[in-house]
């Protein structure tokens, strides 16, 4: 006789319709591999007359979260209502009450990932957040089972599929960065707000979870040095291209000398790289084991059914340790108890694109300021003059060796105030 196992879902958006199709279409299966009858009996749903283009039975809806957190014979809460409140409280209420807990929420982990896994504990029931990084990629799975006899010397992801679908069209098809979110847009991979995409937030959330599952260290959102992908133009697009290089939004960490250094920026990356072929709205993952050596994991990272696949899959492990009475992790997948430190993103070879007056000796005034700060040119180009608020300027573009990135922004600062640089532009890591 199989056992059934009761969840409640708090929300019932593009994931929770997304989670509800994959077991509805793969219910039989799945009860006939695992012996376990999975059932959503009760979804959270505050707006009942909204088409959510999917046939579920009225009497499994409800308005009022206390009939799921509440009731004692439902023992899993799948929470997919985004955001870090109220969904952190509901999630909190239900690991007290006893339910194992399952989420895509990579905001709600990332700020208050260490007092969930705490009350986990407490109660003898487990958290589970594999779809709150990259979608439907199984990455967090792999890292605390079958990868986890290993040290990890770095991790470099792609984990926001809104940019790098924009970051894809500017290269392939020389769109501009508006146009291209324009069409992201229309394509549903982007919100009508995109800030938590574009401003790297979104990629920061996921990059604090995996430094906590790889490196056991506490990095949250907000000391992650995070920059997004609007300053990006088609000067640059074609400069990298020209250079050998794509440009991607990575977010990376990496362990060096007892630190983990990370970030979360645009990177110019050798088009030989794993990464570099990623493209439109797929994510990837690229790990370094001292054991496994590297490995990329590749797929959607978003999307209703691949995101649901990742929430399922999630309740079916929870569940199959519910049937053998062992439901709660002696050590917890978030871990903050490394004798590492987070020290920001250290060192890094960079691409600075800056508009300068086009006169002579300004290049070489530029390579002084930066010989003072001990900052080595690797790389120089110069576009064609054009005239900007009645005066002619040049547009150059330089790559530097490894610096750490205060001391560089220090000399373009000198440099701008010497008024050697009228402007900027854009300032991205470069890969080696």
């Amino acid at each position: 006789m199989k056992k059934i196992i009761k969840v409640g879902m708090l929300g019932i958006g593009n994931v929770g319709r997304g989670t509800y199709q994959a077991l509805e279409m793969n219910h039989k299966k799945i009860a006939e591999t695992t012996g376990l009858d999975i059932e959503i009996v009760k979804i959270l749903n505050r707006h009942p007359e909204k088409d959510r283009g999917i046939d579920i039975p009225a009497e499994k809806y409800t308005a009022d979260v206390d009939e799921i957190l509440n009731d004692p014979e439902i023992d899993i809460v799948v929470e997919l209502i985004g955001g870090i409140e109220p969904a952190t409280e509901y999630m909190a209420r239900a690991l007290a009450n006893g339910k194992s807990v399952v989420t895509a929420n990579k905001a709600a982990i990332a700020a208050n990932g260490k007092r969930l896994a705490a009350l986990a504990q407490d109660n003898h029931v487990l958290l589970r957040f594999e779809a709150a990084v990259a979608g439907g990629i199984p990455i967090l799975t792999s890292l605390t089972t079958a990868l986890l006899s290993n040290r990890f010397s770095g991790v470099h992801g792609i984990l926001n599929g809104t940019t790098n679908y924009i970051l894809t069209q500017m290269s392939e098809y020389g769109k501009s960065y508006e146009d291209a979110l324009k069409d992201a847009q229309i394509k549903g991979f982007a919100e009508a707000d995109p800030t938590a995409d574009v401003e790297g937030l979104d990629a920061a959330n996921k990059l604090s979870i995996l430094i906590s599952l790889i490196f056991g260290v506490d990095a949250s959102p907000a000391v992650i040095p995070t920059q997004g992908i609007t300053t990006v133009a088609t000067e640059d697009i074609k400069f990298a291209a020209d250079s050998g290089f794509r440009i991607k939004l990575l977010a990376s960490a990496r362990e060096i000398d007892g630190k983990v250094y990370g970030n979360v920026e645009p990177v110019l990356l050798p088009v030989s790289h794993p990464l570099a072929s990623v493209n439109n709205e797929f994510n990837a993952v690229f790990v370094s084991g001292n054991a496994v050596d590297d490995l990329m994991f590749y797929g959607r990272g978003a999307g209703p059914l691949p995101t649901g696949s990742a929430v399922l899959g999630d309740v079916i492990g929870v569940a199959r340790k519910l049937e053998k009475d062992s439901a709660y992790d002696i050590v917890p997948q978030l871990r903050y108890d490394s004798d590492l430190e987070f020290a920001g993103e250290g060192t890094s070879k960079y691409c600075i694109r800056m508009m300068v007056p086009e006169r002579a000796g300004i290049l070489g005034k530029i390579s002084t300021i930066f010989g003072e700060h001990n900052i080595s040119v690797e790389n120089v180009r110069q576009n064609s003059p054009y005239t900007s608020d009645g005066e002619t300027v040049a547009d150059l573009i330089f790559i530097v060796f490894k610096v750490e990135k205060p001391v560089l922004l220090a000399a373009l600062e000198e440099a701008r105030e010497a008024g050697v640089i009228k402007s900027i532009d854009n300032i991205m890591r470069v890969e080696e």
